[in-house]
C-alpha cells in the first residue's frame, strides 16, 4: 500500500488539505509528489544511521514519534517547526527541502509555495506514522531482524514505486532507488 494511501485513511490528508485551505485532491497529489523524496530521506538515514534501522527508531523517537503524527491529525492549527526539525534531520539543507518542493511541483503542477507548506506537515505525518507503527512491532515482537521497521521501510519504499512507477522511475535518475540523491544533485547544482 502507497504511504498517501495510508495516511489518508488516518485523516492525515484530510487534516493537511484543511489546514492548507485546499482540496484533498490536491493535498493527495501533493503528497504524492512529495514523498518518495521523504521516504528516501529516510532510507538514508538508515543506511547511515549507527545500528541501522534500529538506530533510524530511536531517531524517529528522538524527532517526536508517534506524537507528530496526532499534532497533525489533531484540531488545533499544527505547529511546523517540528516537521522543519525532521527534513532538516533527512534532508541537511533548506536549499535541498526547496529543491524537493520544486521537483515536485513540477510533477504535481501545484504551486511550490504550497509545496513547502505542505512538506513539513507530510513530514511530521510519515515519521509519526513509522514511530507508531515501530512501537506496534516492537509490542508485538515481529522480528527480531530490525523490528517491524525494516518491512515497514521496505513496503513503503517499494510500494511506493510500485502504486506510483512512473513518479518514482522519474525521480530516481541514477536508477539506485532513492530519488532524494537524485534531487540533492539538482539542488547542489543550482546553488553553485
Amino acid at each position: 500500500m502507497q504511504i498517501t494511501d495510508i495516511l489518508s485513511q488516518m485523516g492525515g490528508l484530510q487534516s493537511m488539505a484543511r489546514e492548507l485551505g485546499i482540496s484533498e485532491t490536491q493535498a493527495a497529489s501533493g503528497a504524492e509528489a512529495l514523498a518518495p523524496a521523504i521516504l528516501g530521506g529516510f532510507k538514508k538515514q538508515a543506511q547511515t544511521q549507527p545500528g541501522g534501522l534500529e538506530g533510524l527508531g530511536g531517531l524517529l523517537g528522538k524527532l517526536g514519534g508517534g506524537g507528530l503524527l496526532d499534532q497533525v491529525l489533531g484540531p488545533q492549527p499544527t505547529d511546523v517547526s517540528s516537521g522543519n526539525d525532521v527534513l532538516g534531520q533527512i534532508f541537511g539543507s533548506k536549499d535541498v527541502s526547496c529543491a524537493v518542493a520544486q521537483n515536485a511541483a513540477s510533477q504535481s503542477g501545484l504551486e511550490p509555495s504550497l509545496l513547502k507548506k505542505m512538506l513539513p506537515m507530510l513530514a511530521m505525518l510519515v515519521t509519526g506514522y513509522m514511530a507508531k507503527q515501530r512501537g506496534a512491532a516492537a509490542t508485538q515482537q515481529l522480528s527480531k531482524e530490525g523490528g517491524g521497521l525494516g518491512s515497514l521501510m521496505g513496503g513503503l519504499l517499494g510500494g511506493q514505486g510500485a502504486a506510483a512507477p512512473g513518479l518514482a522511475s522519474m525521480l530516481d535518475l541514477n536508477g539506485d532507488g532513492n530519488p532524494l540523491d537524485d534531487i540533492m544533485r539538482m539542488a547542489g547544482k543550482t546553488m553553485r
